[in-house]
């Protein structure tokens, strides 16, 4: 028996008792080996009807869209239109934020590698025109600077769609037009929606959010971010057909190279790509990018070393316990690479100083507010600050959190598999921490 029928026969006879397992409603897990993709499916569309999932049913990919955008900017520097090392606004004359100077200097590569320092997190709905991103970039004039261009990583939504419309400026038609052609058509990827007027025509997953995981109000998040991950939607064996080209095209390798280094954030990887999150797993290198919209949550993690690939996308439930029991085995059996533990919750924390942690870090999105206790402890509360928040968020109740160590905090409480992990970065005048990084660096409020 082959690898990858010896593959096929574990994830088909494996899922739908693991998806039964985590409160998962549906899933597909597509994994290359050997020059050979295999998938299965197991689940249901949405808890509403209980369709059947297929492996033709698309689900939504979030972020992983990060790496086909950074891959249509490649395309671009490999064809000699595009240098990464000029400013932005060479290319997009129109583009401005908060900071003149940010504005002016601002390059593609320190959006590719998150390292802009601009506001990350700003939905703002355009409309579902074709001129969508274009008008997003139009509102970005007063989207804050959180730190000078290149000085750290803080993930940043906002950049991808600035990248999605360097792409429709310079291949001269809209970003969704520039996907197809450039990418899933030579490719010929089957089963994949750049927009719902497309995915209604397939087999589309729906999102479940809440504690009793129930269908998302909306299918999906406004299309205006659509380069940075809002609705491309497609079966898990096409994102692997993409994945196949980056790993048989050499003009692709440089996207794989490390950026920048990331805080130690125990889910994000060491160092970061161009678009490509980097990490240094036990056993080898991985390169990957996860994606999450509203109840839809995808993985994708590739050894290129090893020839191995392994996609998962779901709608719901525990998925992180899922990835783990999944990703874990067939890493482990392909490529001989484990994942690495989780941070866990010291037995006998130190307590957190006061004086540095406790404050209000504030994002366009939310407030943060962290309350420092006698006993050591300290409690996060997440407000919400946007009629965007408040939907992606739901209910959220404080947070407990511990030191971790002398940069880090850590959740108490475990939800969905995992104990968060907030790093406290930089210093201000009174010594007290400028920002409070969970992904994003959020920067302490002014008083």
């Amino acid at each position: 028996m082959t690898r990858a029928a010896e593959v096929a026969e574990w994830i088909t006879k494996n899922l739908p008792d693991l998806v039964a397992e985590h409160g998962v409603p549906g899933a597909q897990i597509a994994v290359l080996v050997d020059g050979e993709v295999v998938d299965t499916a197991a689940g249901v569309v949405s808890k509403a009807t209980g369709v059947p999932v297929t492996t033709d049913a698309v689900f939504q990919i979030g972020s992983i869209t990060k790496v086909w955008t950074a891959t249509l900017v490649q395309q671009l520097v490999n064809e000699g239109l595009l240098d990464l090392d000029r400013p932005v606004r060479d290319y997009l004359p129109e583009f401005v934020v908060a900071d003149e100077a940010a504005s002016a200097t601002i390059t593609t590569r320190q959006l590719l590698c998150h390292v802009s320092g601009v506001e990350g997190d700003l939905f703002t709905d355009t409309g579902a025109n074709e001129d969508a991103v274009q008008r997003y970039v139009g509102t970005l004039a007063d989207a804050a600077q959180l730190f000078p261009p290149g000085e750290r990583f803080s993930y940043c939504n906002s950049g991808y769609v600035v990248l999605g419309r360097l792409v429709e400026v310079l291949r001269g038609k809209p970003f969704n037009t520039a996907l197809r052609e450039q990418l899933i058509t030579p490719l010929g990827l089957e089963h994949v929606a750049t927009h719902i007027g497309e995915a209604i025509l397939e087999l589309p997953a729906i999102g479940h959010v809440g504690k009793d995981v129930l269908p998302a109000p909306v299918y999906s998040l406004t299309p205006s971010n659509a380069p940075a991950g809002a609705v491309l939607s497609m079966r898990a064996r096409s994102l692997l057909g993409f994945v196949r080209m980056h790993l048989s095209d050499s003009a692709f390798d440089g996207m794989r190279e490390p950026q920048v280094d990331l805080p130690p954030l125990d889910l994000m990887g060491g160092h970061w790509g161009l678009g490509w999150m980097l990490f240094d797993y036990p056993g080898g290198t991985v390169i990957g990018h996860d994606g999450g919209t509203l109840g839809q949550s995808a993985f994708l993690r590739v050894v290129p070393e090893a020839g191995v690939a392994v996609a998962m996308l779901t709608n719901g439930g525990d998925v992180l316990a899922l990835y783990r029991k999944v990703f874990g085995h067939l890493l482990g059996e392909l490529a001989g690479v484990r994942l690495p533990e989780l941070a866990q919750v010291p037995a006998e924390p130190e307590p957190i100083d006061a004086h540095r942690t406790a404050g209000t870090y504030r994002s366009t999105m939310l407030d943060l507010e962290l309350e420092v206790r006698e006993n050591g402890s300290a409690w996060l509360t997440m407000i919400p600050r946007t009629p965007e928040a408040k939907v992606l968020l739901g209910e959220v109740e404080p947070v407990e959190l511990v030191r971790l160590d002398e940069n880090r905090l850590i959740s108490t409480k475990q939800e969905m598999g995992r104990h968060s992990v907030y790093v406290l970065v930089g210093e201000d005048s009174q010594g007290r921490a400028r920002y409070l990084h969970n992904g994003r660096a959020v920067a302490r409020a002014a008083e």
